[in-house]
């Protein structure tokens, strides 16, 4: 069975860093799309950031709200899935999953398209 553990959330001050994790098991890894989608409070679920499976190219997409502040990265041999995120903002504070697709690219941004998730880790941000 397919399973997604997040890690590094937690509370921090704006303009602060923080960097998630996502390890997978029993995951074809390389043949998947690793994403990260966030939910706030009230809010319905956002695409973050994806990294391209290698066989589709590789590379990432973001959202252009965390454009220039975010990066994603992947580890194909410890099947892990990094999102390190820089000068924090208030406005980031959610629950953030990790999730697992081999949908076509373009529907990389598309929740809907992932069929595996993490159970999510916190995080807030102060102002």
């Amino acid at each position: 069975q397919v399973h997604l553990a997040e890690a590094g959330g937690g509370l921090v001050p704006a303009g602060d860093s923080l960097r998630l994790s996502c390890k997978a098991s029993d995951l074809g890894f390389r043949n998947y799309h690793m994403a990260w989608f966030r939910q706030a409070p009230g809010k319905e679920r956002e695409f973050v950031a994806v990294s391209i499976r290698p066989g589709t190219g590789g590379g990432s997409r973001l959202a252009p709200s965390v454009e220039g502040r975010f990066t994603i990265s992947r580890d194909n041999a410890k099947k892990i899935v990094y999102l390190q995120m820089n000068t924090l903002k208030p406005e980031d504070t959610a629950l953030y999953y990790c999730a697992a697709s081999q949908a076509a690219l373009s529907a990389v941004r598309q929740s809907n398209m992932y069929r595996h998730w993490g159970q999510g880790t916190q995080v807030t941000v102060s102002s």
